[in-house]
């Protein structure tokens, strides 16, 4: 099991943001990611929407960064800790300008990128930016074909409904072979199936740890699945958004557990298939608490929970 990093900030999510998290600058998360990679966090994922109508911003709140912009900066301040989305919006912008994003970010920080897809779900923010929700699927589906595409051909080319495009050339190639690591983020069954086809990763968000296993099973039973399916992200805090971001009530998903508790609750989604996690912070009064608590979860936990047994 890996443990990602929940850097302050990166969203004030009612159902899982505390308020002294509203104070901390890009400077304070900037020393945040590299104390990360110090105390051996793994990954940093940052989540992504463009734009908040107003009547979502009590649950969703209105702070969120744009995904590659994000992960560069924090790729260009560490030297050794991934970076990742959860999720970006992949139908929301021309599939060869996030090729390009993140092809970029990967050459810069010598192979350290991650993208987790996702189709999105807040209609009214598709409709400001003048994208078809209903067609949000079908274009997923010839965007990833493309990205993959341009990625990997020497002479890339792609004919679809929603971007073609043939006779041109694109560099910086990643530097991961045979390409970025790709997962999906999300729990339907097309999502799902998307996955099968062309992730090696899985980023559930509404579903209930219990049924993680069969749908790995699912997956992995698809008749184009591509055998690549290696990774799951799964943070124990996760059972408290709910929905629309709806703030739930699950006590598995507890914040402020003891060291016994969440050893047993990483150790329990591993067994279930579950490949990264990260804890729920317990509630604090500013960000001085948190490297304290952060660093104690280094030193406690993640050494136990690396090796497979308590």
């Amino acid at each position: 099991m890996k443990l990602g990093f929940a850097l302050p900030h990166m969203m004030r999510l009612k159902a899982a943001s505390q308020p002294w998290e509203a104070a901390v600058t890009g400077a304070d998360q900037t020393k945040m990611v590299k104390w990360a990679e110090q105390f051996g966090y793994e990954m940093v994922a940052i989540p992504e929407h463009h734009i908040i109508p107003r009547q979502h911003v009590d649950l969703s709140g209105p702070h969120y960064f744009a995904a590659y912009p994000a992960m560069a900066y924090v790729a260009g301040a560490t030297e050794k800790i991934r970076v990742n989305s959860c999720i970006s919006i992949l139908p929301a912008q021309n599939p060869i300008v996030t090729a390009k994003a993140l092809s970029t970010i990967d050459w810069f920080s010598s192979g350290r990128v991650t993208v987790t897809f996702g189709v999105g779900w807040l209609k009214e923010e598709f409709d400001l930016l003048g994208v078809d929700f209903h067609k949000r699927g079908a274009m997923s589906e010839e965007y990833i074909q493309a990205i993959i595409a341009l990625w990997t051909s020497e002479n890339p080319e792609f004919e679809g409904k929603y971007v073609s495009f043939r006779d041109v050339a694109f560099e910086p190639k990643c530097v991961q072979r045979p390409h970025i690591p790709v997962w999906f983020g999300g729990d339907a069954e097309a999502v799902l199936q998307r996955t099968a086809r062309y992730a090696c990763g899985w980023w559930p968000f509404l579903t209930r740890p219990e049924q993680i296993p069969e749908k790995l099973d699912y997956i992995r039973s698809r008749p184009d699945y591509n055998g690549k399916l290696a990774d799951v992200y799964y943070g124990l805090g996760t059972g408290r958004v709910g929905e629309g971001h709806v703030v739930q009530d699950d006590p598995n998903a507890r914040p402020g557990m003891g060291r016994e508790e969440l050893i047993d609750g990483l150790n329990w989604l591993a067994g279930l298939g579950v490949t990264w996690s990260s804890v729920p912070i317990p509630q604090l009064r500013h960000l001085e608490e948190y490297y304290d608590y952060t660093q104690w979860v280094a030193e406690e936990i993640m050494p136990v929970v690396r090796q497979g047994n308590t």
